[in-house]
């Protein structure tokens, strides 16, 4: 009897589904977790390498521009890496104990040496290396598999030349039409409510809490974060030149080209917290032109003044739009003068920076066309990834006057 009973349990199949997806169901969803925190760690290695290149770069090209000592610049790429890693981190909620915990782990694990080296009689070459690492708490999904951590290492080396400086001429056009008005996904933690426009309840609010951030105040950060940057860079303020217009379906008063960030920083802050209007990025495209090309010798002769042997002229287009005009429909007009004012450019030897925010396809597809290349177009989804597309312009100029060797 008992022979036969057992033999009856071997032989039915009925509860084998139920069994093998018991065993199965924890390591199949810590596939997923681990899926997950792969994509996680991605994004995060991404923005860590972008910060540390910027740090390297600072330190290197305060050595070669300001005489920075090798202690010293290992300090100020330390600090910078630090602050620029937490600002990124959200440490609202921590004591000041435990923010300062934060900063002397990330200290602890960053590594950096800056050297000095002659590169002939007359000059002397400077390098600095970076070398960090940034760990990070798996979900508790993937914890399942066993691992509780993830540890990132990072590594940059930038160098720089006491002589033969290049400079930075550089002329943003950037999109502040009706839409710039509308909300992106990120919440904005310092305001309880306001005025949350979207394209479905333009030009009325939506809802007023929570309150999220528009689409041109991330704009704003982002671009503070590039000229926090390019500032870095450029210490002396000899190198840097920048100006800015913005338009909807009309140009606004620019911002004309000038020494430093700081007449292009106030120009972006005061665009108007509820933009208005179409999108037509011809005029502006023609301002940043007409200042940049070679026919025009006020760039050359700026930069020669302050000692740069050359420079290097960008573009930077932006939009969250397609080409309308003073309508709410694609203009195949627009669309087209614009691709051709780009070709002009490019054909200039003008490199070419395009972000599409936010932007619908025919968007894409137009500032596709007009970057210089695959990596200089940028196609942020929320605030986030804008900062980061400016702060990865900022450091594709930088490294023109600074070189980056990792």
């Amino acid at each position: 009897m008992v022979r036969q009973a057992f033999a009856r349990l071997v032989s039915d199949r009925g509860g084998n589904f139920a069994i093998m997806t018991a065993i199965a169901l924890p390591v199949l969803l810590g596939i997923g977790g681990v899926a997950v925190d792969l994509s996680n760690a991605m994004q995060m290695k991404s923005d860590l390498q972008g910060i540390a290149d910027a740090a390297a770069l600072a330190a290197a090209s305060s050595m070669a521009q300001n005489g920075t000592s090798a202690t010293d610049a290992q300090t100020l790429a330390k600090n910078y890496l630090t602050a620029q890693l937490l600002s990124n981190t959200n440490v609202t909620d921590l004591t000041t104990a435990q923010q300062q915990a934060q900063k002397d782990a990330v200290q602890k694990a960053t590594i950096v040496l800056a050297s000095t080296s002659s590169t002939s009689s007359s000059s002397k070459g400077y390098e600095v290396k970076l070398n960090t690492s940034y760990t990070f708490n798996l979900n508790p999904i993937t914890r399942l598999l066993g691992s509780s951590t993830m540890t990132l290492n990072i590594a940059s080396t930038a160098s720089a030349a006491s002589q033969s400086s290049t400079g930075i001429s550089m002329y943003l056009a950037l999109d502040r039409s009706g839409s710039m008005s509308f909300v992106t996904s990120d919440k904005n933690p310092l305001k309880s409510s306001c005025d949350n426009f979207t394209s479905d309840s333009w030009p009325n609010s939506a809802f007023s809490k929570p309150c999220y951030i528009r689409k041109i105040e991330a704009l704003q950060t982002a671009a503070t974060s590039m000229f926090t940057s390019l500032n870095n860079a450029d210490p002396k303020g000899t190198m840097v030149r920048v100006g800015a217009a913005s338009y909807t379906d009309v140009t606004q008063t620019p911002s004309p080209i000038s020494w430093g960030t700081t007449n292009a920083a106030s120009y972006i802050n005061a665009l108007p917290y509820k933009p208005t209007g179409g999108t037509d990025a011809t005029g502006a495209m023609t301002l940043a032109y007409n200042a940049l090309r070679t026919a025009n010798t006020t760039e050359a002769s700026a930069q020669t003044a302050k000692g740069n042997t050359s420079f290097n002229r960008f573009i930077v287009l932006m939009t969250d739009g397609e080409m309308t005009g003073y309508s709410a429909s694609w203009n195949s007009s627009l669309d087209k003068t614009v691709r051709g004012q780009c070709d002009t450019a490019k054909a200039d030897g003008i490199k070419i920076f395009t972000i599409a925010f936010m932007a619908p396809d025919r968007g894409k597809s137009l500032l596709s066309y007009c970057a210089s290349s695959s990596d200089y177009y940028y196609e942020p989804d929320d605030m986030s990834d804008l900062v980061a597309a400016f702060g990865d312009i900022a450091s594709k100029a930088a490294k023109t006057a600074v070189r980056l060797t990792n």
